[in-house]
Formats: structure tokens, C-alpha cells, sequence
């Protein structure tokens, strides 16, 4: 049955976008004017029969039939493309370039508006390009801030004009899926410093000048040059140094709590939040963004993290590859129940949990440190 209705949504879909106009008019307030204007004055004319009147509607009808062949000249043949920032974080404004090519060999167009789309909805800033010449192209960005963090759609963009006399807003809808991946909002931690106690007769796998080759990494501020490795700096374009086993551990496992009550795991995917479930909402968010940030400090000064969460595991790594792999993960992390237990964390390892203050979770795994958020 679902699958049934899941294909019955397409089909209408499908159905309403070939149905759709390719073209959206709107008056604007001396469009309105011009009209009310033509359709008084044909009265007029038909009344009377003065041909001055004929002649007057004659030009208002002209103008209006002008407006429409241009503003359909203008939009033709442009084609947009957006690129968002590499990294967007919640509750921080980002630039969203927007560059626009106008494939018309031998005509410019003006006044063009180019807007992106949720759904059918335009979110809240647009762009606007005086002109584009024949063959040229475009760029501008407009900023946007987004509250929280997840993966947002955006489904297509709008290009509207209303060249050339301002009469009429004429737009076309076009459908160009982006996805923008939105990271957890950077909170202030503590920098965590370089780890200096012996472990005894365990070996972990600190990054030291001591033992036994561990790998190759990227140069960082402070590291030694007699450990570039030149040959696969050169291979590579990027300068490598080596990486050496140690005595002294480094590693650290970053436990998140992400559990919910299901009621209002239920609130937020109906949009239906109470203030209750709002405050509880962004407890849990703040400890994810305060896991991310955590686990950067943590990945910048050397050491070796985990990320750990109810449901979600990313085992052990370093530098920045690994730093992209946890922000991803938290950014995508879903609200659980208490019933979804933790990934089990190694014995005799640095861990912190960290957690949304005043919630009770009964199957928290042991550590070190626990931080209330």
C-alpha cells in the first residue's frame, strides 16, 4: 500500500509539473495602472467612436504587447548555476555564489532576478544582475544563514525580470536540485593539550618521533622537516611527513547522546515543536555541536579520535580527512530513542561523553569525562 501511494505521489507530481505554465505573471503597480487605464479608455472608445481614443488605446495596447516580447527575449537562453562555500555551519551566515550565462549570441538581457527555491517557496534573498551581455557571463552571492544543521534541498531557482518598463514580473521556475550539507554551529572548547602520561607497557598509536613508521600525513605548523617525505610530497603535490608510533597515548573516543523522547522525535518531523520540546530539541543539538568542535581541537594538536554515539560509530583516525568524516556523520546524526544503546568503548581509553544537561539515559557508556551541555 505504501509503495503504492509513494507511486501515485510521483505520478501526480510528474502530472502538475508538465501541467505548470512555463511562464509565472505578476502586475506590478503601474502594470495594474496601464491596464485599468487601456480597459477605460477601450470603453471610451466604444462608446463614443472618437478615433483619438481609438488611437490612444491603439498605443496602450502596443505597449503592453511590447513588455511581454522583450521580457520573453530577455529570459531565454540563460542558464544559472550556484556553488555553496565548502563548509556551512549552523547559525552562521555563507555566501552562496550564484553566476548566471547568457547563451544569446547576439543579445543582452537586463534586469534579471535569480532566486532559489524550496519546494515551490523562495527562501529569502535574491540576486539581481543589471545586465548580462551576449555571450557573457555573471557572478554574484547572496548570504543566507541556516538554524540548524542537516541536509538541506534546494530544488531549483527562479530567473524573473521585469524589463522593460516595469509593467509585469515575468518568471520562470527551473528544476536544478542542490543539496547544501550543513555542519554543526562551532561552539568554544577548551584546546586540549598534547598528552604527556605514559600508558606503561601499552602501546598506542601516538604520533611521535619514537618507534616504528606509522604512515604519512600532511605537513602541520611545528612539524619536524627532517620527517618530509619527499618522494611522495613530490608524487602527490602536498608536503608528507612521516608519522612514528609511540609509548605515550594519544586517543581519545568523543561520545555524543543524541536520545530523544519519541514524542518529540514526532514533534519535530510534523514542524509541530512546544516549547518544552524546543528547549529539549536544542540541548541535544548543542551537544553535537560542541562533540564537532571537540573533536577538531582534539584532531589539531595530533591525537587520534572516535566518534561515538547511540546508533552511530566512526572508528579511529587522524588528521583532516578524518576531521571531515566526523563532521559529516555528527551533521547527519538522527535523534534515537534511550533504547539504542552506545558503541562499545575500548577499555583503558581517554573518552568524554558528552551530554544534553538534566536528561536521564540509562545505559551511558563509562568515561572518563562527562560534560553537561
Amino acid at each position: 500500500m505504501a509503495a503504492e501511494g509513494a507511486k501515485r505521489k510521483g505520478i501526480w507530481a510528474r502530472l502538475r509539473r508538465r501541467l505548470r505554465p512555463p511562464r509565472r505573471l505578476s502586475f506590478t503597480r503601474e502594470g495594474r495602472l496601464i491596464v485599468v487605464l487601456s480597459v477605460g479608455v477601450g470603453f471610451a472608445a466604444l462608446n463614443t467612436g472618437n478615433n483619438l481614443l481609438y488611437l490612444l488605446l491603439g498605443w496602450l495596447l502596443s505597449f503592453i504587447i511590447a513588455s511581454g516580447i522583450l521580457s520573453e527575449m530577455t529570459l531565454k537562453k540563460l542558464e544559472v548555476s550556484r556553488r555553496p562555500p565548502p563548509r556551512v555551519f549552523a547559525g552562521e551566515p555563507f555566501l552562496m555564489e550564484v553566476l548566471i550565462a547568457n547563451q544569446k549570441p547576439k543579445r543582452a538581457s537586463f534586469s534579471i532576478e535569480v532566486e532559489d527555491l524550496t519546494g515551490t517557496t523562495p527562501i529569502d534573498k535574491r540576486c539581481y544582475f543589471l545586465k548580462i551581455p551576449a555571450g557573457k557571463s555573471q557572478r554574484t552571492s547572496y548570504r543566507h544563514t541556516y538554524a540548524r544543521r542537516g541536509l538541506y534541498t534546494l530544488t531549483g531557482y527562479r530567473v524573473a525580470t521585469k524589463f522593460p518598463f516595469a509593467l509585469f514580473r515575468k518568471s520562470r521556475d527551473v528544476d536544478a536540485p542542490l543539496d547544501v550539507l550543513v555542519y554543526p554551529a562551532r561552539v568554544a572548547v577548551p584546546r586540549p593539550p598534547p598528552r604527556t602520561t605514559s600508558r606503561g607497557e601499552t602501546t598506542a598509536d601516538r604520533l611521535g618521533r619514537r618507534g616504528e613508521f606509522f604512515g604519512l600525513r600532511e605537513r602541520r605548523t611545528g612539524d619536524d622537516r627532517r620527517d618530509i617525505h619527499w618522494r611522495s610530497s613530490a608524487r602527490t603535490g602536498r608536503l608528507l611527513v612521516r608519522e612514528y608510533e609511540d609509548e605515550i597515548a594519544r586517543r581519545v573516543v568523543i561520545g555524543v547522546d543524541n536520545a530523544l523522547p519519541e514524542a518529540v522525535r514526532e514533534a519535530v518531523k510534523d514542524g509541530a515543536l512546544t516549547p518544552a520540546d524546543e528547549a529539549a530539541v536544542s540541548a541535544v543539538e548543542r551537544a553535537i555541536s560542541v562533540a564537532a568542535s571537540l573533536a577538531a581541537a582534539y584532531l589539531e594538536v595530533g591525537w587520534t579520535v572516535e566518534l561515538c554515539a547511540r546508533g552511530t560509530h566512526v572508528p579511529t583516525g587522524v588528521g583532516r580527512i578524518h576531521e571531515a568524516r566526523i563532521a559529516r556523520t555528527l551533521a547527519l546524526l538522527p535523534y534515537v530513542g534511550d533504547e539504542v544503546a552506545f558503541a562499545t568503548i575500548p577499555p583503558k581509553v581517554e573518552s568524554v561523553l558528552i551530554t544534553p544537561r538534566n536528561v536521564m539515559a540509562e545505559n551511558r557508556p563509562a568515561a572518563t569525562t562527562v560534560m553537561e551541555v
